[in-house]
């Protein structure tokens, strides 16, 4: 892939989407599941473009999505009915509403008082709402604390005895039809036994309900595969398949993942380009256009993302901080990093920004959102326009 090609073409801060990547990830999940009757679940949130959406539906996959306008970008992207979760811990009574007249797969529920809502706004409809309950099975994931959900301090989920009792009055309500059970334990897991031990905890509570005759169909193991950003060690997509189907043993269910990251991450690329440098005599700056509106995973987790500066030169490295031009301290790419000599529009190559890049940018600063291309099989199309001022200000108001 070319991509100073691309960055003249398209001009920067850009996107940049490599769909045989994504397609490869894809199929190396599903031929890791294919001993069990399996879904894929792509993770909405990760990457919302409906492009990658429509490409994702054409791999098979459906959609895990956490907003009521998740749910209809997955499905205006041809994404099946059937193969659409709808979960969050915070559902408005007209996102509730909505899902279930749409006849999605299931709603994934995280307290009691949801699965109370839910029954009521079913009754109003005169449905039958078919969910599934997110567990929390207290296992600590070792990631970040802002993207792990599995222990107790987290908001998400119910604990093993909360999600038993719920079990039991939705098998006796005739408003309720519960046919999933879930868990998702965090995000950018790099070991195998979390998973391990959270599919043992959940598989023993299915076991436990089978004796209490309600029938689990789809066991969803949520998503947190992590992906490679700097020198991590990440799990084999076989060795997390196998620790899953080990506690599965005797259990007719479907099972379920919902993975984004792990899809589209490496997948994506940003490209910025050079403003120009600045030397205060202690610090070496390198201004680019980009900022952390396009790309706050830096700024927000402390990510690490490889930077490249395209382009063959010589000369000698120096350690320098990669900003952006918004009025906070907090916007910078990377701190410390040995790079060559720029100059003016040359072009910085940011890597593994497919998830949580765009679909985290905003227009702060009144910085229009850059734009997306796909890429694939040696052609590169446009998937979203860049943001015009007046797209921005399209629905504000003159109140003078």
């Amino acid at each position: 892939m070319d991509f100073t090609t691309l960055a003249k073409k398209y001009k920067t801060p850009l996107y940049v989407y490599d769909f045989d990547a994504i397609t490869q990830k894809f199929e190396t999940l599903k031929n890791a599941f294919k001993a069990r009757k399996s879904l894929i679940c792509y993770a909405v949130k990760a990457n919302s473009n409906l492009s990658v959406l429509k490409h994702m539906s054409q791999l098979g996959a459906g959609c895990d999505c956490v907003s009521i306008g998740e749910v209809k970008r997955a499905l205006y992207a041809g994404i099946p009915k059937y193969k659409i979760i709808f979960s969050g811990v915070g559902k408005q009574d007209s996102e509730i509403k909505e899902a279930l007249q749409k006849d999605i797969l299931m709603l994934n529920l995280e307290s009691e008082e949801e699965m109370q809502r839910v029954a009521s706004i079913a009754q109003e409809l005169g449905v039958k709402a078919r969910i599934s309950i997110r567990v929390n099975p207290n296992i600590d994931a070792k990631t970040h604390p802002y993207i792990s959900t599995g222990l107790h301090e987290n908001k998400f989920g119910v604990d093993l005895q909360s999600a038993k009792k719920m079990y039991l009055q939705a098998k006796n309500s005739p408003l309720l039809d519960p046919v999933g059970i879930h868990f998702h334990i965090g995000s950018q897991i790099t070991e195998l036994k979390p998973f391990a031990d959270a599919t043992k905890v959940l598989a023993d509570l299915v076991r436990n309900l089978q004796s209490l005759d309600i029938n689990i169909k789809f066991f969803d193991v949520g998503g947190g595969i992590g992906i490679r950003y700097k020198d991590e060690d990440t799990i084999s997509t076989y060795d997390y398949a196998q620790a899953i189907f080990d506690s599965l043993s005797g259990l007719d269910v479907t099972l379920t993942c919902e993975p984004g990251r792990y899809l589209v991450g490496n997948s994506g690329y940003f490209l910025t380009s050079i403003l120009y440098e600045k030397n205060n005599g202690h610090k070496r700056f390198v201004i680019v256009d980009g900022a952390m509106n396009d790309l706050i995973r830096p700024s927000l987790y402390g990510a690490y993302h490889e930077v490249q500066l395209l382009g063959e030169r010589d000369g000698q490295t120096s350690k320098a901080d990669i900003v952006g031009p918004i009025c906070e301290s907090g916007d910078f790419f990377a701190k410390d990093v040995e790079l060559l000599s720029t100059k003016h529009d040359d072009i910085l190559l940011i890597k593994s920004a497919g998830a949580y890049g765009f679909s985290m940018s905003s227009n702060y600063n009144t910085r229009g959102r850059a734009a997306e291309v796909a890429y694939s099989g040696g052609k590169d199309w446009l998937i979203r326009e860049r943001e015009s001022f007046e797209d921005m200000i399209a629905k504000e108001r003159d109140l003078l």
